[in-house]
């Protein structure tokens, strides 16, 4: 089983990192790479050059044989039972493996959808939550891709609303069985799949889960939809018309379907944003490959200020990402080591994960709106090119934007972030409230931190000027609002944008100051450009947020000494991001891709 070394001292806690400051050293970067985690990146992206990438028409055209080869070849290669336990024909590998292959095999993303509601959404929910015999039963084959999974959860009344679902299941006469009754929507994998994890409520109101074979008497599928993108992953409707499942296929306990649905979704979101950096990375590849051969005004479009500044950009995001999606799965596996014996225990493993579903959701926002920026920003240097399907950013375009639905909408996550810190620190479990007392005497006595002489001293104080932001307009509308900030979507979604940056903002600069720290600010210096132009984008971002929640909260002259407050909090010299940008576009163009030194 591979293992990430334990973060020094005690367990790092989920959206902490508001609160708190991490050293370089707590944090796991894709520069601590083991060698079996490189073998397995090798690995998956050799799978996904020579298996997926010459398939990808025959997938476009809906050819699910070749899919299920593939899910197959995936299995053999151990890549699809990382998180199943050796005992059940599973690779039982730590979470930064699972986030590495989410990332690689991130080439196309019919195949991507396939593959990941297969391994996860698909496979999980009976290594999390079935009994022995199920695990026995089912495990083997969805370790290899014997079997394919699939997750049905979706109605056409309850997709972010999901346990509003109108299915139903009653106990047959006999009770041998639960007849189940109603239809699922836009399942994925539904067209080939073999085994379907399907929710449903029992008696009326207790929400289920159920294990059902495709074999089922009562279970059928519906017609293929006919989808924007993604189009080589099979969407069908599910229908269950007196599905007959066995009482022994009962998924956890009658009525706590809901620990089923909610919980697995962490781990599917943090595999997301992974994929979303790693499709990231194609993308910039392939951008980067037409604007060097593309000409206009008597030059190639690649020299030009403006197209540099895109590639730059994402470049810079890419470092972003890659920070932010391997310090989740860090802190998780450090948290799992410190679980002891207790490590082969999936009900412990899931509460840690669960730990960290701030982290997660911020990872699946993030990931889903910055891969839509790179495949937009990649339509327009292909220009006329790129609307047209002989290339491939026309695909990418259209593929990436389900990202934003999938895995809960980028809407109901942005909610949950708030939310879920707000819950943390009514409770007592994360002290954000002391934290808003201490900043909010702080702002008012005039009080500030001075610079430190340190590695990337500025572009750490930027980091803490940003938590300083957030801490200060969450401060200011949970006074307001108190218990009621839950009606407030539009303040919660605010504060979940500072939340977001701000730890987007940390991932980067704490990754670049590790760097630095190795090899010195001088060897690392496309690094740290390229966390420079992250975080100068992520405080504009930030300070017009909170301007919106101050807006919201305040009026009249209370409204003008908390914006004095807050000029006085975003006070600081402006990074030249058009020197960092040229200088980083130059070191990715020369490479042909995004590099990290």
């Amino acid at each position: 089983m591979a293992t990430v070394t334990a973060v020094p001292g005690s367990k790092i806690r989920g959206g902490s990192f508001l609160i708190e400051e991490r050293a370089p050293e707590e944090v796991f970067t894709p520069e601590d790479f083991s060698e079996q985690h490189l073998l397995i990146a090798q690995t998956a992206e050799e799978f996904a050059n020579k298996e997926i990438v010459p398939n990808i028409e025959n997938m476009e055209h809906k050819n699910f044989a070749i899919v299920r080869e593939l899910v197959k070849k995936a299995g053999e290669l151990g890549l699809s039972g990382v998180d199943v336990p050796e005992q059940y024909g599973g690779m039982e590998m730590d979470k930064v493996t699972s986030a590495i292959i989410a990332d690689r095999i991130a080439k196309y993303g019919g195949f991507s959808t396939t593959w990941g509601a297969h391994t996860c959404i698909g496979t999980l929910p009976i290594v999390y939550f079935g009994t022995e015999e199920q695990k026995k039963k089912y495990l083997p084959g969805l370790a290899s891709g014997e079997t394919v999974g699939a997750y049905a959860l979706s109605e056409s009344s309850s997709g972010s609303d999901a346990l509003n679902c109108r299915t139903q299941a009653k106990l047959s006469a006999d009770g041998k069985h639960y007849l189940l009754n109603g239809e699922k929507m836009w399942i994925t994998n539904a067209g080939f799949a073999d085994l379907f994890i399907v929710f449903a409520k029992v008696s009326g109101d207790k929400f289920t889960a159920f294990i059902i074979e495709r074999g089922f008497p009562g279970f059928s599928v519906g017609a293929e939809e006919h989808k924007m993108g993604i189009r080589g992953s099979s969407t069908c409707p599910l229908i269950l018309n007196d599905c007959q499942v066995p009482v022994g296929n009962v998924l956890g306990e009658i009525g706590k379907g809901h620990h089923i649905a909610f919980n697995v979704l962490n781990v599917g979101r943090f595999k997301l944003g992974a994929g979303c950096v790693g499709s990231a990375r194609n993308c910039i590849e392939s951008a980067i490959a037409y604007a060097k051969q593309r000409k206009a005004f008597g030059k190639v479009i690649a020299d030009f200020g403006l197209i540099r500044e895109k590639i730059a950009n994402m470049a810079a995001g890419i470092f972003t990402g890659e920070a932010m999606a391997y310090r989740t799965v860090g802190m998780m596996d450090a948290a799992i080591a410190q679980l002891g014996e207790q490590h082969e225990d999936m009900a412990q493993v899931r509460k840690v994960i669960d730990e960290y579903a701030v982290e997660c959701s911020i990872l699946k926002v993030w990931g889903s709106e910055f891969i839509d920026y790179v495949v937009d920003e990649s339509v327009q240097i292909y220009g006329g090119y790129g609307f047209v399907e002989e290339y491939p950013a026309e695909r990418n375009y259209r593929d990436v934007r389900v990202n934003r639905i999938f895995e809960g909408t980028n809407e109901i996550n942005r909610l949950l972030i708030t939310g879920f810190l707000l819950k943390r620190a009514m409770s007592g479990q994360l002290p954000l409230m002391a934290a808003i007392k201490k900043l909010m005497d702080e702002v008012l006595s005039g009080t500030s931190d001075e610079v430190e002489e340190r590695l990337l001293a500025q572009e750490r104080k930027l980091v803490a000027t940003a938590k300083k932001i957030g801490l200060f307009a969450a401060g200011i509308a949970t006074q307001k609002y108190m218990q009621a900030i839950q009606d407030q979507q539009e303040i919660m979604g605010a504060i979940a944008n500072m939340t977001i940056e701000t730890y987007a903002m940390e991932s980067a600069v704490l990754r670049a100051q590790k760097l630095a720290a190795q090899h010195g600010e001088a060897g690392c210096a496309h690094s740290i450009a390229m966390a420079r132009v992250y975080i100068s984008g992520a405080m504009e971002k930030i300070e017009s947020a909170s301007r919106m929640v101050i807006a919201a909260c305040a009026e009249g002259d209370m409204l003008r000494s908390q914006l004095a407050i807050l000029r006085r909090l975003c006070k600081y010299e402006p990074f030249n991001t058009v020197a960092l940008r040229q200088a980083i576009a130059q070191k990715v163009i020369e490479t042909g891709k995004y590099v990290v030194a």
